[in-house]
């Protein structure tokens, strides 16, 4: 069997990287599409764990507004007792 000559050995090799081409190109668009969820989803979470910060914040006034007024009032029963 004779040997490919050169210019047909480049031919075939350029139409195999012209098809790689493509299948670059899809990786990329998938991965933008990919990173662009992630982002997303990554200020969903944020936005959660502010919600979430603001909750625990009023709850922790509450709670300290709650034994304030407790000592307030041992205190008071104390002094008038």
């Amino acid at each position: 069997m004779p040997e490919p000559a050169l210019e047909e050995r480049v031919a075939k090799l350029e139409g195999r990287v012209s098809g790689f081409e493509g299948h670059f190109e899809a990786i990329y668009q998938r991965f933008a599409a990919i990173d662009k969820r992630f982002e997303a989803m990554d200020q969903r979470v944020e936005r959660r764990f502010d919600a979430l910060d603001q909750k625990i914040s009023r709850h922790f006034v509450w709670l300290v507004g709650i034994q304030v007024s407790v000592l307030l009032a041992v205190v008071a029963a104390l002094v008038g007792g």
